[in-house]
């Protein structure tokens, strides 16, 4: 069992992007790169980073880089909490099969890194309204194809059975209009998979920010943390003005959002959750916030486990 000293719970490097500050590919830029990027989250006081395939994909890092990454990892006194996938979806209809490839590279590579899971969704890459939109969320993106569910279950069930190989879990990251789009959903799709190495990654943040009726967040949470075995945490402001339909969202820091976690994680804690988290946000000074949101969530979790 981890203390609330010991609980994995990482920064989400999503921040820094996936490019070089020479513009070209990160996982094509020199390990000093790296290194000063990741820098700033020790210098932060936080010890573990989600290395995002949005930031620097492990999976395209052959033998000698990847070791490359390790030592750099090893130099900043850093280690990894889980590895996500983004936006790299397995039943994508022009590139899934290479997406599966990818997340079975990732399975294969975590042990090494004591990496318990990895995490993949079924969200595909932002249109370009959403990329011009102040927040992406604002404008509708992909959906998902009921006709490929089959299939979407097929894939997940075969990396299970790879994660399970490999002694780690594999977490399905709750995306609007995805097969796991909702509560609902999530817990129906995890149920039809029906494989012991795969579970669901409760981020709810990504639905409470949309601007259109979503279920109250604590129905959502009930019916999820169950089947939950990581966790990307993040939270928002929500409003909704009846007279005019107007909704409005805005990121920020745990404690402050629209979501209850100190109620939430302390259920989850009851419920028997024992996987990491990953902090995210989004705007502002990110990872500042994602610094301040894994010592909230210590300390939530010292008073949970002292209950």
């Amino acid at each position: 069992m981890f203390t609330a000293e010991t609980w994995p719970i990482g920064a989400n490097m999503l921040t820094f992007g996936n490019r070089a500050p020479d513009g070209g590919p990160l996982v094509d830029a020199p390990s000093t790169v790296w290194a000063t990027q990741l820098r700033q989250v020790k210098e932060l006081g936080v010890d573990l980073v989600d290395p995002t395939d949005a930031w620097l994909s492990l999976a395209k890092l052959d033998d000698k880089r990847l070791e490359e990454f390790r030592r750099v990892l090893d130099g900043e006194g850093l280690g990894l909490s889980s590895i996500s996938m983004t936006r790299n979806s397995v039943v994508d209809t022009a590139s899934g099969e290479d997406n599966v490839r990818d997340a079975k590279r990732f399975i294969e590579i975590a042990p090494s890194f004591d990496v318990s899971v990895v995490n993949t969704g079924f969200m595909q890459a932002t249109t370009p309204q959403q990329n011009a939109a102040i927040w992406f969320w604002l404008e509708d993106g992909h959906h998902d194809d009921p006709a490929l569910r089959d299939l979407a279950i097929e894939r997940i069930r075969e990396l299970g059975d790879c994660a399970q190989a490999a002694g780690i879990e594999l977490s399905l990251e709750m995306y609007e209009d995805t097969f796991v789009g909702t509560a609902d959903e999530a817990v129906g799709f995890v149920t039809d998979v029906d494989h012991p190495a795969v579970g669901l990654n409760p981020d709810i943040g990504n639905l409470v920010r949309l601007h259109r009726e979503v279920e109250p967040w604590e129905d959502m949470f009930e019916k999820v943390l169950p089947y939950a075995n990581f966790w990307h945490i993040k939270n928002y402001s929500r409003d909704f003005d009846p007279a005019t339909g107007a909704y409005s969202s805005a990121p920020l820091p745990l404690k402050y959002g629209y979501i209850n976690y100190r109620q939430v994680i302390r259920r989850a804690v009851e419920l028997g959750y024992t996987g990491p988290f990953c902090c995210e946000h989004y705007g502002s000074d990110s990872l500042g916030v994602i610094a301040e949101n894994v010592a909230y969530i210590r300390q939530v979790l010292s008073s949970a486990l002292a209950a």
